[in-house]
């Protein structure tokens, strides 16, 4: 079996923040936009029995308070869904409606090891209180994570880190591993699950994302990693990004693509199943799994499917 790891990255939009919106307009454009939001894909992943690990930030809480991710953290429990540590530490020098003029270091990796170890453990601190359970995963927001990161999550008693990024390397994703590791590793103490990569075209990465594949290269890369017996398969999405930027309206392109790797998971499952970091599952360490090749044909439909996407589905409603 290849295990693979649905993750969505839960989060308040910064550039909601920046344009000035009311508080609830910027909760409701994060986590719910236009109705295809978190609230819908936990729907989505119940019909298909699927699980799925939201990777939560909670550092809006220092501008915007603890009752929205109270609510966020209960929802995805009562779903059965996973709740594990996201962090994006600009929050922690942002100001409520000054449309971002105030804010700290946008990536974890320009921090010192010290300071990235006080803002884990602070993450990790108002996670717990809004109801998680003590994180045991963490992804760094941007995927802006280095060695520093590791050393510093292993000291606090993390066991997994998924921040690992081959097309975003070497920066913000500064972890000292190839560009082309997609298997998980142990590395600095903890056990590093990265994002699984395709070669859209000769040697350009692509990260498995929903908005950044199209369902033939889903399809296609989860086809190689159960011919190849890859350990894992790690998918990003977010709780936003099935809507337009506005966050107005859906993007019907995005959660065409949602719906249909649900299903292909779903029907698959034999092969390819749907894990929570807390199950601990058993990973075969340190293999050299490989990145789908590219094709040509694969890579011209997405870029077809793209600029509908980025033309037609992205205004605003």
């Amino acid at each position: 079996m290849t295990r693979v790891f649905l993750t969505i990255d839960a989060e308040l939009m910064w550039r909601h923040h920046v344009a000035g919106h009311d508080a609830e307009t910027i909760l409701r454009r994060s986590l719910d936009p236009a109705g295809v939001g978190i609230g819908w894909q936990l729907g989505r992943l119940h019909r298909h029995g699927l699980k799925a690990v939201f990777f939560v930030d909670p550092m809006p809480c220092l501008v915007y308070g603890t009752d929205w991710l109270r609510r966020l953290v209960g929802r995805i429990l009562e779903a059965g869904q996973e709740v594990q540590l996201h962090l994006h530490p600009n929050w922690t020098g942002a100001r409520r409606g000054d449309r971002g003029a105030a804010h700290a270091a946008f990536e974890l990796i320009d921090y010192s090891f010290s300071e990235q170890r006080d803002l884990l453990a602070g993450a990790s601190d108002l996670l717990t209180a809004a109801g998680a359970p003590q994180p045991i995963a963490f992804r760094a927001g941007s995927y802006a994570a280095s060695d520093d990161t590791l050393h510093a999550l292993a000291a606090l008693g993390f066991a997994y880190d998924s921040s690992h990024n081959g097309s975003e390397h070497p920066w913000p994703s500064a972890i000292s591993l190839p560009v082309r590791q997609i298997s998980p590793t142990r590395h600095h103490g903890l056990i590093e699950l990265p994002v699984t990569l395709i070669e859209d075209r000769r040697g350009n990465l692509r990260h498995f994302q929903i908005c950044a594949l199209s369902i033939h290269e889903m399809r296609a890369a989860l086809d190689h990693a159960v011919r190849a017996g890859h350990a894992a398969v790690t998918i990003v999405s977010h709780g936003f990004e099935l809507a337009n930027r506005a966050g107005t309206r859906p993007n019907r392109v995005h959660v065409r693509r949602f719906e249909t790797l649900c299903r292909l998971l779903a029907d698959r499952r034999a092969d390819l199943p749907t894990s929570h970091f807390a199950d601990r599952p058993a990973l075969p360490l340190g293999r050299s799994d490989l990145p789908l090749g590219p094709s040509l044909v694969r890579t011209r439909l997405r870029q077809a499917e793209q600029f509908w996407s980025n033309w037609v589905e992205e205004r605003a409603a």
